[in-house]
């Protein structure tokens, strides 16, 4: 795999750790881009997960794998990330599009989407094109930067920056600067894998933040969907939240208490717990928490 000037790089260390992930690996196309899914299995409504800007699927192996009571999930690594390819293009369609060619080409019958970040502005386009029958979704801070509104918080030189550290070979030390908070796990396999992205992915969707604005598709996503946010995320700011709620009356809104954007990785146990929640309301089960 190459990418522009640097390039993409999987070692036989990060491919190692996928032994340790109870999934396995399903392949899809998407109008000619071969896609990566990690499949957790079972009988479960399936549950598609869409990760952030830098996070290939392994990055929420953490979250899947305490979901796999309530649901199946599989784990995208979105294009120009993980084991998928590039793309000629990085905007929010096709993004879209390659979430449909996921859904179509496994045979998925109306699952459920979950993203974080960049992921769960991809879930609220393909929810609002309506092209796969969902349902429902679940969003995790959504960037709400977008023309005429504030900057994404994280500059573009930031994200590079750990790309460039990645690809001249980090360690979790090194991860810990940026993200102390971080379980040491996810720090560890942040060090293997973000080399695995592609530099004009991560500078094509960061333009997309500031270019392509949330609130133009979020009072078209149909419920039930739960929009769940950091109560410290400087990317959905409590203004943010506001409008959310007022733009879209159908929509569930979660806090979760002491977690900035990176919800998952500041507070697991209490991210999991209200994930879990918002997923048992969607599917209309009894809340089970996690143990």
């Amino acid at each position: 795999m190459t990418d522009g000037p640097g390039p993409r790089c999987v070692t036989q260390a990060a491919l190692a750790d996928l032994a340790d992930v109870p999934a396995g690996s399903r392949w899809v196309r998407s109008a000619g881009v071969r896609l990566h899914v990690l499949d957790y299995g079972g009988d479960g409504v399936p549950l598609v997960v869409l990760p952030g800007i830098t996070s290939p699927a392994i990055a929420m192996d953490f979250v899947a794998r305490e979901l796999t009571d309530l649901v199946r999930p599989l784990v995208v690594d979105v294009r120009g990330r993980g084991l998928s390819d590039d793309g000629d293009t990085y905007d929010l369609d096709a993004y879209a599009d390659d979430t449909e060619a996921v859904v179509t080409g496994l045979g998925l019958e109306r699952p459920v989407l979950l993203g974080h970040s960049m992921g769960a502005r991809i879930a609220a386009v393909v929810a609002a094109r309506g092209a796969v029958p969902l349902r429902g979704t679940v969003l995790v801070d959504p960037p709400m930067s977008g023309p005429g509104r504030g900057p994404y918080p994280t500059t573009l030189a930031a994200f590079l920056g750990q790309l460039a550290e990645a690809k001249r070979g980090t360690t979790a030390d090194e991860v810990a600067r940026s993200w102390p908070r971080w379980p040491r796990r996810e720090q560890a396999l942040r060090a293997r894998w973000l080399a695995s992205c592609s530099e004009r992915a991560i500078a094509e969707t960061h333009r997309g933040f500031e270019t392509e604005d949330f609130f133009a598709t979020w009072p078209h996503v149909p419920a039930p969907t739960v929009l769940v946010h950091g109560g410290d995320s400087p990317v959905v700011t409590a203004a943010g939240a506001a409008e959310a709620a007022r733009t879209n009356p159908a929509a569930e809104l979660v806090e979760v208490p002491g977690a900035g954007h990176m919800v998952f990785w500041d507070v697991p146990d209490t991210a999991l717990s209200e994930t879990r929640r918002a997923l048992a309301s969607l599917l209309g089960r009894a809340v089970v928490d996690v143990a």
